[in-house]
């Protein structure tokens, strides 16, 4: 270790000694432990501080020492060296120069304020006791004492601000409850009957799957290009599809065609699972993949260089033209807290070129203004902190909240309304962990947002419930969507297998999650759905045999009658001669159902008369008129028949 004053090393002894003297004036080394040059007793205590002592220790020591040894001049250098580095590295980094920036706090308190407060510390000790080439200052010392607290002071003003952005400061919670707005609305009169166009039967896995795929097969693409991960979900041309623009394989790949530019984006649709590479006639030159001036982070964020840029999305216009969009944060509580979105930055893909655009002015085609995960945020402060801070850790009435993914982390998907991509995600309330009370949809362009009271089963039991179904073939479920069958509200998923691949298909009905169907097109999965609905009584509105259903009853001879167990409730099947139709008889409505058997003569009262399974209403034993009119409908049947077969002799 090297002395300060130039003398050579100090052993560990020697400055336990000089701390000794330190200390001798206070009593507390006495006059024995005074250094050797020293006269008198406690005389190390008058020069506590000075150039031979060493007030600190370790690398600080060494730092302080060094600038100690230098010259203005040197200074001067390195200051300038400082500022290029640090201009380099805004550059680089590109960090917002927003006092609500995160990223900007921390690069202040780690490359500013902590260096500064050490240098200004630094140099009060030198001044102060006249160490290397700096004469001893008071005032200089003074100074740089005053210098000092800058770094502190700033440092306190972010601390006060992260403090004053906690929900639990006072008047804070209701600010946050307040920032998203949600309207309770009716589902069966506002979720239209569902159109199978507008819904995307596979998940984000599939999609990339998929473009991948596709992207294999092109020969001139594959060995220059891949595939952006950012697949974000978009409504274009009435159909939901994944959009995802080509990225330079590797900084080879990027110099070698830099020039040139990207040639297109994959595009995916979720419905028809078709696939296609896009070949742009004005290529891509802004991208993720650019390390240098046309990246698109740091050309956006140097061009607004006080605005705070959320995760960007990649969207295409109604004619297919590439554009970059950049939310714009901004903060309602505190300096960190209750984040939204004030505007939009729309920068083209192909020329670079942004437009700044009010919330309000985005185009209609955007399907993206705000983020998923920030929205369902926005709910969830409105849902737990509407009745205070204290009741939504206490109390908790009235505290809901989103429900989970399989994974723990936030559980939504995308749904198709209004020519808007909404987000879709089951509410629950706070103490419930498999059962929502509803679910809520939040528009991404305007964040308008709608919840809908219907009490069944989470998302993951119902994935639980459709991967039962198959549980031999191992599908895996896809996070389900929320559709309107037959009025009802239903759980729509996807199945795949092991390689990602879609196989089945599954509809669960939200209210009761056993009713499970399964099949392996839409087709065959509505149909057993429906079935499955009527057999359990319960009603289907708004479906194509709306037309067919007609209310009337049907007397005869019971020629077959069985009794089946369903989600725990009994039916009874029953068949009338001369009838092929099904008659569903359940038990919990229609008690006297058991009293009958085969050869009873029976009137079976139904309001919904479509399709080959006829869910019966009530019971009674047939009139004398009804038994006469029945068997005369039976001998007309019976003519008919005769006929019609006379008929197809003739023909023979």
């Amino acid at each position: 270790m090297a002395d300060p004053n130039n003398q050579g090393p100090v052993s560990w002894a020697d400055l336990l000694k000089q701390f000794g003297a330190a200390q001798g004036g206070a009593g507390f080394g006495g006059a024995g432990t005074g250094s050797s040059n020293e006269s008198g007793a406690g005389a190390g205590g008058s020069r506590r501080g000075s150039r031979g002592g060493r007030p600190g220790g370790g690398e600080f020591s060494a730092f302080r020492d060094a600038l100690s040894q230098m010259s203005k001049k040197a200074l001067i250098i390195i200051a300038v060296l400082v500022v290029l580095v640090l201009a380099f590295c805004y550059w680089w980094f590109h960090p917002p120069i927003n006092i609500h920036s995160v990223d900007l706090w921390f690069v202040l308190a780690i490359f500013i304020l902590l260096p500064s407060f050490l240098i200004f510390f630094s140099f009060k000790q030198i001044y102060a006791n006249g160490m290397g080439k700096r004469e001893k200052s008071e005032k200089k010392s003074k100074r740089f004492k005053v210098l000092m607290f800058v770094p502190i002071a700033i440092a306190a003003i972010g601390l006060i601000g992260a403090l004053l952005s906690l929900s639990l400061f006072p008047g804070n919670a209701e600010k946050y409850a307040n920032i998203l707005q949600t309207q309770e609305t009716d589902f069966a009169s506002d979720i239209q009957e569902v159109d199978y166009s507008e819904i995307p039967f596979i998940d984000r896995d599939s999609a990339m799957l998929l473009g991948n795929r596709t992207m294999g097969s092109m020969a001139d693409y594959v060995s220059q290009y891949v595939i952006d991960d950012i697949y974000t979900q978009i409504n274009y041309q009435d159909s939901p599809v994944r959009v995802s623009p080509l990225n330079y394989a590797d900084l080879f790949k990027w110099w070698s065609n830099k020039d040139t530019g990207i040639p297109g984006y994959v595009i995916v649709n979720m419905s028809t699972q078709d696939t296609q590479i896009v070949r742009l006639d004005d290529p891509i030159y802004y991208s993720d993949s650019d390390p240098l001036f046309n990246n698109v982070d740091r050309h956006v964020q140097l061009s607004y260089p006080f605005y705070i840029l959320g995760d960007k999305s990649f969207e295409i216009d109604d004619n297919g033209k590439p554009y970059w969009l950049y939310p714009v944060m901004d903060f309602k509580v505190g300096l960190f807290g209750g984040q939204t979105v004030s505007r939009v930055i729309m920068c083209d893909a192909n020329t670079g070129e942004c437009q700044d655009l009010a919330i309000e002015d985005v185009p209609q085609w955007v399907d993206r203004a705000y983020p998923a995960e920030l929205l369902i945020e926005q709910y969830n402060w409105s849902g737990s902190l509407s009745g205070g801070w204290i009741n939504s850790w206490l109390g908790q009435s009235g505290v809901r909240q989103t429900t989970p993914g399989s994974d723990g982390n936030l559980g939504y998907n995308y749904i198709v309304k209004d020519d808007d991509v909404w987000v879709y995600s089951g509410v629950t309330s706070a103490t419930s962990d498999n059962s929502i009370i509803g679910f809520v949809l939040i528009n991404q362009r305007t964040a308008e947002s709608k919840f809908y009271p219907v009490a069944g089963a989470t998302e993951d039991s119902a994935m639980s419930s459709a991967e039962g179904q198959v549980q031999q073939m191992r599908y895996e479920s896809t996070f389900p969507l929320l559709i309107n069958v037959g009025g009802q509200p239903t759980y729509f998923m996807a199945l795949k297998d092991s390689a990602g691949l879609v196989k089945m298909y599954a509809m669960i009905d939200i209210q009761r999650y056993q009713n499970v169907a399964v099949g392996n097109t839409i087709e065959e999965t509505e149909e057993a759905y429906k079935q499955l609905l009527r057999s359990n009584g319960i009603e289907i509105q708004g479906s194509e045999e709306e037309s067919t259903v007609t209310e009337g009853s049907a007397t005869g001879t019971v020629t077959l009658i069985s009794s089946v167990v369903l989600d725990g409730n009994t039916h009874y099947y029953v068949m009338l001669a001369g009838n092929d139709t099904l008659y569903d008889c359940p038990v919990a409505n229609i008690v006297d159902i058991v009293r009958y058997k085969e050869g009873d003569d029976i009137t079976l009262n139904f309001s919904n008369g479509g399709g080959s399974v006829v869910v019966v209403d009530s019971i009674s034993q047939p009139t004398q008129q009804n038994q006469d009119s029945n068997a005369a409908s039976g001998d007309s049947a019976v003519a008919d028949n005769a006929a019609t077969g006379a008929e197809d002799g003739v023909t023979a």
